[in-house]
C-alpha cells in the first residue's frame, strides 16, 4: 500500500475545512433568515400597538420618515443587542457589520454605527478596548 504524500494529505485537509467552512456559512446564512423573520414579527406586533394605541398606521407620518423609521431603527439595536449578548468576549464595529452583512453597505453601516451610539448612551452596551459588550 503507497504512503500518502505530505502534499496529498493538505490537500485532504484544505477540502475537509472547506467543506466544513461552507456548511457553517449555510448555517449562518439560515440563521440570519430566521433572526430577520423574527424581527419582522417584532415589527409587525410592534405597528400593532401602535394602532391600539391610536396611532393608525393611515395617520399622516412625522417628519424624517414617520414610525418606520423608527420601527427599523428599535429593530437594529435589538438584532445588535442579541449579537452582542451572543459575544460575551465583545465584539469589534468591524465585526458586527460583518456579522449583519453590512459590510460595504454605507447607509447600513451608518445605521449600525448610529444604533451603537445610541446603545452606549442608553448604558445597553458598553465599549472597551474598541470592543462592545452588553452592559
Amino acid at each position: 500500500m503507497a504512503e500518502e504524500t505530505f502534499e496529498a494529505f493538505v490537500a485532504r485537509e484544505r477540502e475537509r475545512l472547506s467543506r466544513e467552512r461552507e456548511a457553517v456559512f449555510t448555517q449562518q446564512q439560515e440563521l440570519e433568515t430566521k433572526l430577520a423573520e423574527i424581527n419582522r414579527e417584532f415589527a409587525a406586533i410592534d405597528a400593532y400597538e401602535a394602532a391600539k394605541a391610536g396611532r393608525a398606521p393611515g395617520s399622516p407620518p412625522r417628519a424624517g420618515g414617520g414610525r418606520r423609521a423608527g420601527a427599523r431603527r428599535g429593530s437594529r439595536r435589538e438584532q445588535i443587542i442579541a449579537l452582542i449578548r451572543q459575544h460575551p468576549e465583545g465584539l469589534a464595529r468591524k465585526d458586527i457589520l460583518e456579522r449583519m452583512g453590512m459590510k460595504g453597505n454605507k447607509s447600513g453601516e451608518m445605521s449600525v454605527s448610529n444604533a451603537l451610539t445610541a446603545l452606549t448612551k442608553g448604558g445597553q452596551v458598553v465599549r472597551a478596548n474598541g470592543r462592545y459588550r452588553g452592559a
